[in-house]
């Protein structure tokens, strides 16, 4: 490919043999890339990322880096193709990647141009040389990091959204009973600020649940109730302090990623295969990281389970090197196919690894509770920046779910739900194969509560997601939660929130969508 950079004048003389048209013209005034140094872009097909993944990227990066300013008139398809010598296809996918994120948006009959709404964040964050900031403008900063995080997607009910959960009547009506006695006797400790850790009955029955379901190994004082797993992971991030490097798994978990990023660490990405996490690898780029964010008993979002061999490596070097793993074994409950596996932490005889759960999952989301087992070196450090943080969880949802899980329920909750779920699972993944067999790959996972459909044929999951979500159907496109690692186009589909007589209809919508 020719790399030709240049003033205006030379790139027309060069490309056109006459002065470029007017549209090529305006759109080099707006931007701060010469046309030249965009059709530049470099593809090698040697790369094991796919033509499309590495033009998305370089277009990604030079509109955050403000190099393509917003309002900035994107070359058409065709245009950018012949000159990159790739297939139209590959552009295509690149554009609609860029479209369905937010970076651009298409104009009919008029083009794709560069977002023009782009918040200022984006340019701060990535490219521009650092430079000391006042505390006001770091406070800012931070206020604008919402910008980053689309907060409107968990709360789409359409199928097949994922973390939502459903309760049966006999859950419904015993959270209103428990909630009811425990508003009728209504005691003194709610007048006052309670324990950071938690209430300690609520410990003591999370502490018993935690040693007989998931081999954890731990005492009521190691453990503190939290909003859920995000919050835990905050503390985690806020206990540990500076700007260490962290592995986290490529693909994964794109909230605990943003978290860490926020937070300043270096974050180093670490692919994730058929075994989990590869631990040699990330020993090989970050053998002196301070700590490892993994989901090792049902990897998000491949599901995939981390290995015994990788377990038990991944512990050796964190007993050797003292980092900490930070286990979050989010939706352990739901195993389909025999006794869930045994925690990680489990296994840890050096006291390296921080677990954190959640009930949102076991329960439902709008409980906000959850809950870490900290090593005791830990625990006044965690509990100190859980005070900092919203001074205790709330008193009266504790005394309701304490009761909920000392008088048995939870247990007998989680069993009616696991086989709900598995009822659902299997319809979805029958009506998968029955519409759209021909153009997905997807098998029943044993555990979780969303499942993987791998796309074929070269189609574009985020041009699927898109397309679904204009008819009715929300999936998630897998290759946007990959960092580094080469991406693999697949929808990520949650089946744990939607009744059975729902669920073929809506795969119906979505194959319309995808035959379309």
């Amino acid at each position: 490919m020719v790399l030709h950079k240049g003033p205006l004048d030379t790139y027309e003389a060069y490309h056109f043999g006459r002065p470029a048209p007017d549209r090529f013209r305006e759109d080099f005034v707006k931007s701060r890339l010469s046309w030249p140094e965009l059709y530049a872009f470099e593809v090698d097909r040697a790369k094991d990322a796919p033509v499309f993944r590495q033009i998305y990227l370089q277009l990604r990066s030079a509109i955050l880096s403000g190099a393509l300013r917003p309002g900035t008139k994107l070359p058409s398809t065709r245009q950018l193709a012949a000159q990159l010598g790739v297939s139209r296809s590959a552009v295509v996918s690149a554009f609609e990647q860029l479209l369905a994120e937010g970076y651009a948006s298409g104009k009919k009959g008029a083009g794709t141009y560069i977002a023009s709404d782009l918040p200022e964040p984006f340019a701060a964050l990535h490219g521009r040389k650092k430079r000391p900031v006042s505390a006001a403008k770091a406070a800012a900063s931070s206020r604008e990091l919402g910008g980053f995080v689309d907060v409107t997607t968990q709360s789409d009910e359409r199928p097949f959204n994922l973390g939502r959960t459903l309760v049966d009547a006999r859950t419904a009506e015993l959270w209103r009973k428990l909630s009811a006695r425990s508003l009728r006797s209504f005691g003194r400790h709610h007048l006052g600020y309670a324990d950071p850790h938690g209430m300690l009955e609520l410990r003591k029955s999370v502490c018993d649940y935690l040693q007989a379901a998931r081999a954890v190994r731990c005492e009521p004082e190691q453990i503190v109730i939290t909003a859920g797993t995000q919050q835990a992971l905050d503390i985690v991030i806020r206990v540990m302090q500076g700007p260490d490097k962290v592995w986290i798994e490529d693909p994964g978990y794109s909230l605990t990623r943003l978290a860490l990023v926020a937070a300043g660490a270096k974050v180093c990405p670490i692919p994730v295969d058929q075994h989990g996490v590869n631990v040699t690898e990330g020993i090989r780029r970050a053998p002196k990281a301070r700590a490892v964010f993994i989901t090792p008993s049902h990897q998000f979002p491949k599901g995939v389970a981390l290995s015994m061999v990788r377990r038990l490596e991944l512990l050796a070097w964190a007993r050797e090197s003292g980092a900490w793993i930070v286990e979050d074994d989010y939706a352990s409950e739901f195993r389909y196919g025999g006794r869930p596996l045994a925690s990680l932490q489990g296994l840890d005889e050096a006291e390296r690894v921080i677990y954190v759960g959640t009930l949102n999952k076991a329960l439902f989301p709008g409980l906000r509770m959850g809950y870490a087992v900290v090593p005791p070196s830990l625990v006044r450090a965690f509990v100190t920046a859980r005070y900092l943080m919203d001074r205790q969880p709330s008193s009266l949802c504790q005394a309701v779910v304490a009761a909920f899980m000392e008088e048995g329920h939870f247990a007998a909750h989680i069993r009616r739900m696991r086989e709900m779920y598995r009822s659902q699972r299997d319809a979805l993944v029958a009506a998968l194969r029955r519409r759209l067999g021909d153009h997905l790959t997807v098998d029943p996972p044993d555990q979780g509560m969303h499942l993987v459909a791998y796309m074929r044929r070269g189609l574009s999951d985020v041009a699927v997601e898109r397309a679904g979500r204009e008819h009715g159907v929300i999936v998630g496109a897998m290759s946007r939660l990959y960092v580094e690692a080469p991406a693999q186009s697949a929808l990520m589909l949650g089946f744990s929130g939607y009744p059975r007589q729902i669920i073929a209809p809506a795969i119906a919508r979505l194959a319309q969508a995808l035959e379309r």
